[in-house]
């Protein structure tokens, strides 16, 4: 088992808010531009042979293509869904600057600079990739994001976004939640094949190393249903107040704050209000067929 090492990104000057993981010769979710520099400083003269997404969101993937092009030999893997944004990051940049704020985007996440080509390899799930000594099987969990994959490498599992946020050992774990892919239903059934496969520990992006793997689980499986229920009737103030004071009441208020930079409670009030306007849609349509 090589060795693995989780690097702070020290994402705006937070701890603990975003991980790039170190796992023999593969970085895996790099993190935003905006913060390569401490990944850098952090890795020294080593260059990896492979980089591994996870998903394409800014906080784990806007750094891979400047890194691709300062390492000439890396290679970037990407599921199927997501490849042509790692391609061409124009029409995810503007989506995420509807959520952010264009004027917020490059303070945020720096530049998104797109993959070469030919050093882009696609995704679908089911595949087994040597990289170095070590094997990673690929497995397809959205639910987080339709594009969201994890990778298994012996009884250690990379699993992004979908095996939730913890910023602590010991503090809450909680399901980030932001627009536009959340779909309840599919998340939990990647719950059940990370169960299934019954990794030993799991490196998450927010934050770290967990080892009571099936007690991380059963927290996101919980809240989810939780924080799904109540979104559905109330209103976003009134949703983020309970959820914020329920946080507040189990962590210190640096911990928090490093909650709050890893998963935006309001953004995950607006990913939880989508899924039921798109669920009901769904029914409506089968309703009317």
């Amino acid at each position: 088992m090589s060795e693995m090492r989780a690097i702070d990104t020290l994402h705006q000057g937070r701890a603990h808010a975003v991980c790039c993981w170190q796992f023999g010769e593969v970085l895996i979710d790099p993190g935003p531009t905006a913060s390569i520099e401490n990944v850098l400083a952090e890795l020294g003269n080593w260059q990896p042979q492979a980089i591994l997404l996870t998903h394409i969101h800014l906080d784990h993937a806007a750094s891979a293509g400047t890194l691709a092009r300062r390492w000439p030999g890396v290679q970037v893997y990407v599921h199927e869904l997501g490849a042509r944004h790692m391609l061409d990051p124009s029409r995810l940049w503007d989506s995420a600057s509807r959520l952010y704020g264009a004027e917020n985007m490059l303070r945020l996440w720096g530049k998104f600079e797109p993959v070469p080509e030919g050093r882009l390899h696609v995704l679908h799930g089911g595949e087994t990739l040597t990289i170095g000594a070590d094997k990673f099987d690929v497995v397809y969990t959205p639910g987080h994001a339709k594009h969201h994959v994890s990778y298994f490498s012996g009884d250690t599992a990379f699993v992004g976004d979908v095996g939730g946020v913890r910023v602590q050992p010991g503090l809450p774990a909680v399901p980030p939640t932001p627009p536009p892919d959340i779909d309840i239903e599919l998340w939990h059934q990647s719950l059940a094949l990370l169960r299934e496969r019954a990794p030993r520990r799991m490196g998450i992006t927010h934050w770290g190393l967990v080892e009571n793997v099936e007690e991380q689980l059963e927290q996101i499986d919980r809240r989810l249903d939780e924080w799904a229920a109540a979104a559905r009737y109330q209103d976003g103030d009134t949703w983020v107040r309970q959820v914020e004071e329920r946080l507040l009441a189990a962590t210190s208020r640096e911990d928090f704050e490093s909650f709050h930079q890893a998963v935006s409670l309001d953004r995950c009030y607006l990913g939880l209000r989508r899924y039921w306007t798109k669920r009901d849609e769904r029914e409506a349509a089968s309703g009317r067929a």
